[in-house]
């Protein structure tokens, strides 16, 4: 009588903990599925409203305005890019380790992974090339289907 009775009680802890679990997962889950798209522009502006930086981002976005290469060592190619959000950021494409975006126009889409550096003007965006000395996390540009690393 007593095993029956501790069997029972495993039992009816396993399904509590079971049912517990599947509403935890369920509830993440759908979260999740809806702040997807949302998650890095929520990042953006909580970084900005934050004055964070130092940090990875991947976004897409569009070119707003192309600004002239700053041609002292580094050089960097600069443009600013404005996400679904309405915020915009300064992109600083070091061109002596990363191969230099061609034919870029105002108005097309433009992909980035690089880190993230806060400014009153709503942020630049470097380091979207390799490291050659491996310490820091690569990043990259994507524009009309080709990757600038």
């Amino acid at each position: 009588m007593a095993l029956r009775f501790i069997i029972l009680l495993l039992i009816s802890v396993c399904l509590i903990v079971l049912r517990t679990y599947q509403s935890n997962f369920t509830t993440k889950g759908a979260s999740e599925i809806v702040n997807t798209g949302r998650t890095e522009l929520d990042k953006f502006k909580k970084a900005f409203d934050s004055q964070q930086s130092n940090f990875q981002v991947k976004q897409t976005g569009r070119v707003a305005k192309i600004l002239r290469d700053d041609d002292h060592s580094p050089r960097h190619q600069r443009f600013v890019v404005q996400l679904d959000s309405g915020q915009k950021l300064l992109i600083a494409h070091n061109m002596d380790l990363a191969p230099k975006v061609e034919g870029l126009q105002e108005g097309s889409e433009i992909s980035f992974y690089g880190e993230y550096e806060w400014n009153n003007k709503g942020g630049i965006v470097h380091w979207t090339h390799h490291d050659p000395k491996g310490k820091h996390p690569n990043g990259w540009l994507v524009y009309n289907n080709k990757k600038y690393e």
